[in-house]
């Protein structure tokens, strides 16, 4: 399975900012969004990422309020990409090893969408149970020998 699998389902809509608005601007369209990242883009150019995480660490670090803080100033500005086409298991192997929740995904230069950590949970579950069920369908489905016993199962 590959991450435009994962797109394809979940549809193209993205909630980008840029990194010249104020942190608690990208926190109001993350809170009326019901979302967990913003993805900071700059002319066209993607430039960082904005999650819970960096607003947790911003607000602590400024005494627990946002402050006058910008989103330049908190987002993860070498944010974890992938594309398209890599497929699922390297995106959890890369999310698991740098603890990221989202990751933007490039073609090329071009945002194609962002995934999360929920979504790449999801679609592993999914086709689990998809295969689960070809596998109960085959067994159900064995053919019967003349004796009229099903062969057994190596």
């Amino acid at each position: 399975m590959k991450v435009s699998d994962i797109l394809r389902v979940k549809g193209g809509t993205l909630y980008t900012v840029s990194p010249e608005e104020s942190l608690a601007t990208g926190l109001k369209t993350m809170s009326e969004r019901d979302i967990g990242s913003l993805v900071v883009m700059d002319h066209g150019e993607l430039v960082g990422m904005l999650s819970f995480r960096e607003v947790i660490q911003a607000v602590v670090k400024n005494g627990g309020s946002v402050g006058t803080s910008t989103i330049r100033g908190v987002m993860d500005d070498h944010p974890l990409t992938c594309t398209p086409e890599t497929e699922l298991d390297e995106v959890r192997r890369m999310m698991l090893e740098r603890h990221a929740r989202y990751m933007p995904v490039m073609d090329q230069r071009t945002l194609m969408g962002v995934i999360s950590f929920y979504d790449v949970a999801k679609a592993v579950v999914e086709s689990q149970d998809f295969e689960n069920r070809m596998l109960k369908a085959y067994i159900r489905d064995w053919p019967v020998d003349e004796a009229g016993a099903q062969p057994a199962a190596n």
